[in-house]
């Protein structure tokens, strides 16, 4: 038969059921969101419109050096040389050694293709204006005759932004003044080559116009003398190459905060079940002498006086006995004699008191008065004895 669930554990189970929605509620609202509809990062690892896995893609199968860069920028240092790093909008802004590692490493003689409108958040010498809010292909014709232009006629491009005004050091290459697109900017020992939008490496842009071309110009080897290196950023998108990284854009930090919690409800159960049983001690509420007056109080309502009378004549018989060192079946006669020789009773009438005590114990009827006067003095006489226990030659 079901014996039903104790109070307290339908408590803990309460407890744990409304912690497993807690956390189950919390695992949906604050997980990182999939991948949903169209994505707009210009990620080698996205296949969508505006994913770059096409020209990453076409690079390797054409056989440029082109590799993932999922290290922050501080390792870049060691690269500096005929090295391009490519920024296709990156979305995550860098911290302060990371910005500093991104200087050092084209001031370093490194090149970098940045493209996106906050080129200022990676490189804060640069002046590009607000966001263009024209979502509109345009097409764009170089402004001068660069190598970046062989067989680029025209680029079709979605510009988040322009570039506002140029410095000694920086050529624009294709829009017009104060609202170029593309441009060249001399840093140091190395270069950045910025374009406004990421429509000529992306996998919906590269089929329009002479983009294919312009993509292949910006990636070329500059330096066919010394070997040369292409890192693709995958780093400010995200893409972490670290343990940890990885699990932070994950849901496994929950789970194993939940399993946590189902372990340690796991063991407060077990411990609570299969620990010592331990019954703390209760201190009695009754009165000390409680038995001694229900006892009194039984035999004044079963009338047996006399019952009384006998266990305070057999104790005293028992008693005066071995204080004798008589046998148990010496009679009242023979112990009254002995206590008035051995012990000096004369005038203490212990041989008509234990004559009066054993003919109370066959009265049928006693008064309860009678009955009292007889065991009180049964129990002083009792008193005046000091007993000792036999020794191990008595019990032989």
């Amino acid at each position: 038969m079901f014996a039903g669930i104790a109070p307290s554990d339908r408590k803990l189970l309460w407890i744990g059921g409304g912690l497993l929605v807690f956390l189950l509620t919390a695992s949906v609202l604050l997980a990182p969101a999939g991948e949903q509809g169209i994505s707009t990062v210009p990620s080698t690892y996205s296949g969508q419109p505006r994913g770059a896995a096409a020209a990453y893609s076409l690079l390797a199968q054409l056989h440029y050096p082109v590799k993932h860069w999922e290290e922050p920028p501080t390792e870049l240092q060691a690269y500096a040389g005929n090295t391009l790093l490519i920024l296709a909008e990156p979305s995550q802004p860098p911290g302060k050694k990371e910005l500093v590692a991104l200087d050092d490493f084209v001031q370093a003689g490194g090149h970098v293709l940045f493209t996106g409108a906050y080129i200022e958040t990676y490189f804060p010498s640069a002046k590009v204006s607000g966001l263009s809010g024209d979502s509109d292909w345009k097409m764009f014709r170089p402004s001068l005759p660069t190598g970046l232009a062989y067989n680029a006629k025209t680029i079709t491009l979605q510009p988040a932004a322009y570039w506002d005004k140029l410095s000694a050091h920086q050529l624009g290459l294709y829009g017009e003044p104060e609202r170029y697109t593309v441009v060249s900017w001399l840093y140091g020992e190395g270069e950045i080559l910025w374009c406004a939008d990421s429509a000529p490496l992306t996998n919906e842009g590269i089929t329009k116009d002479d983009n294919l071309a312009f993509f292949l110009n910006a990636v070329r080897n500059w330096d066919p003398d010394e070997r040369y290196q292409i890192y693709w950023d995958e780093y400010f998108h995200g893409q972490r190459s670290s343990l940890v990284s990885y699990v932070a854009k994950t849901s496994l930090a929950w789970g194993l905060l939940q399993f946590g919690l189902l372990a340690l409800a796991l063991v407060f159960t077990f411990s609570r079940r299969s620990g010592p049983i331990y019954v703390p001690a209760q201190t009695s509420r009754l009165w000390p002498l409680e038995f001694v007056d229900t006892l009194g109080g039984l035999y004044e309502r079963a009338g047996a006086a006399s019952s009384a009378v006998a266990v305070s004549y057999k104790r005293f018989r028992a008693l005066l006995s071995r204080q004798l060192g008589l046998p148990s079946t010496t009679t009242d006669e023979e112990l009254a004699r002995g206590a008035e020789l051995r012990l000096g009773w004369k005038d203490l009438g212990v041989g008509e008191l234990l004559n009066q005590a054993s003919v109370a114990t066959m009265a049928p009827k006693l008064r309860p008065s009678e009955a009292l006067e007889i065991v009180q003095k049964l129990e002083s006489q009792a008193a005046r004895l000091v007993v000792r226990a036999p020794n191990r030659k008595e019990r032989r």
